[in-house]
């Protein structure tokens, strides 16, 4: 005579939801894991670090740009890449008559609209009255340029522009 098998039906025991429970919790930590990773990795920074120090200095910055715009100074400028790819800076800072402004020292930056990471200075030198040259290496893309003219320790004046370079 034959033995008659029966199959069992599938019983859900303790065990089993216990495993299935962590199972999911470790899935969730793991997406979660790679998620943050990939966000501290591709974002740069934020604007500024403190943003209470920020609004003190607001009302400074308002004061300056009313004084930087009562000077009616200008700045002509180029951004182009030489021969190795580096960009290149030429500008000239001239008063309201158009005289070249002298005794003053610039500094620019090309800075990145979404990566602090990738803004690189550009380090200036003078080459006649109120004629600055610079060069850095930079990608490709759009940039915001930053020209800041100091008479001391003082910023007398903030040129910003986009720019994109080729």
């Amino acid at each position: 005579m034959a033995l008659l098998r029966r199959n069992k039906p599938y019983e859900v025991t303790g065990r089993t939801v216990l495993i299935w429970l962590f199972g999911f919790f470790a899935a969730v930590f793991v997406v979660n894991g790679v998620m943050v990773k990939a966000a501290m990795s591709t974002f740069g920074g934020v604007e500024t670090t403190s943003s209470y120090k920020a609004g003190l200095q607001f009302k400074q910055e308002i004061a300056a740009a009313e004084q930087q715009d009562a000077r009616h100074w200008k700045i002509d400028g180029k951004l182009t890449r030489n021969g190795v790819g580096d960009a290149v800076i030429d500008f000239s800072a001239r008063d309201a008559a158009g005289a070249p402004l002298t005794g003053l020292t610039a500094v620019a930056r090309l800075a990145h609209p979404a990566d602090e990471r990738l803004d690189h200075v550009i380090p200036l030198s003078r080459i006649g009255a109120g004629q600055f040259h610079g060069e850095a290496s930079a990608q490709r893309g759009q940039w915001e340029l930053l020209v800041d003219l100091y008479r001391g320790d003082d910023r007398v004046f903030r040129s910003r522009s986009r720019v994109t370079l080729q």
